[in-house]
């Protein structure tokens, strides 16, 4: 039983990008750049003006807070150790004599 070596169609397909940001999010970070251009503001003071207008579209202003989140909240650093963060701190104690 032959394994691995070529598979048709396997992969991801060409021209393929922004795989991780759901559908549309990126089509509304470049339209916010352009319209942040236009009125002097940077895309992430135009997409929070458009969240915070009680006025604007209830759909519109939570695909703008999806897009903006990144831009305010990173991932949290250092939460939880991974197995590799483990390994090092447990390397580190052995040997200093600690563990």
């Amino acid at each position: 039983m032959a394994r691995g070596g070529y598979r048709p169609n396997a992969g991801r397909p060409k021209g393929s990008t922004w795989k991780s940001l759901p559908p549309g999010t990126r089509a509304i970070e470049f339209k916010a750049i352009e319209v942040a251009k236009a009125v002097n503001q940077t895309p992430l003071e135009y997409m929070l003006a458009i969240m915070n207008d009680p006025n604007a579209d209830p759909t519109r202003r939570d695909r703008i807070a999806n897009a903006a989140a990144p831009f305010m909240h990173g991932w949290p650093a250092g939460v939880r150790p991974g197995k590799k963060e483990l390994a090092r701190q447990g390397a580190k104690t052995a040997a200093s004599g600690l563990g």
